[in-house]
């Protein structure tokens, strides 16, 4: 049987009990599914020329628009973990993409920059990533198009304060 999406099910529409967990209307669940859809897409496009991963791309892309900053901060930023991070880290520094020199304010910390290598790299893959971000919004209004960044802020923002109640749960 196909489902809402147009993927096979093995359950009949009517399985389950009035009331039952509906995953593909959970809103977490889409969410990551649209987001993994899009990032897989693009990743095809920059892994295959620059062989960089999803992380080294998210590492350029974040150091790009505000760098210099640090390993935790580009896992602040991504919501990356920090082995993914720190593995993006080396290899983007052996590649030559970017450059790690100790904080001068706080030298137990790296700062990151990217070098003019780094910025080549980053500024082809931001044009097909700005491209592939073009044709997959294509299907949407302009106006539906700021709403739908205003709702994700929105959703971030109250996401975000979820997170930092739960952790004040955790000191407890």
């Amino acid at each position: 049987m196909t489902g809402e999406y147009g993927r096979e099910t093995d359950l009949p529409a009517s399985a389950g009990a009035a009331g039952a967990f509906d995953l593909e209307r959970f809103f977490p669940y889409r969410l990551s599914v649209l987001a993994n859809t899009v990032t897989r897409a693009l990743a095809a496009l920059y892994q295959a020329e620059h062989d960089l991963s999803i992380a080294e791309w998210r590492l350029l892309a974040i150091v790009a628009r505000f760098g210099p900053i640090s390993a935790n901060g580009v896992c602040d930023r991504s919501a990356m973990d920090k082995v993914r991070v720190s593995r993006a880290v080396r290899r983007a520094v052996q590649r030559g993409f970017v450059h790690r020199a100790v904080d001068p304010r706080d030298r137990r910390r790296s700062r990151l920059t990217l070098t003019p290598a780094g910025r080549a790299i980053h500024d082809r893959i931001a044009a097909l990533a700005r491209d592939r971000e073009a044709q997959i919004l294509a299907t949407l209004a302009p106006d539906e198009v700021d709403r739908l960044h205003d709702i994700i802020s929105r959703l971030q923002t109250q996401a975000g304060a979820y997170g930092a109640a739960d952790a004040a749960l955790d000191t407890d």
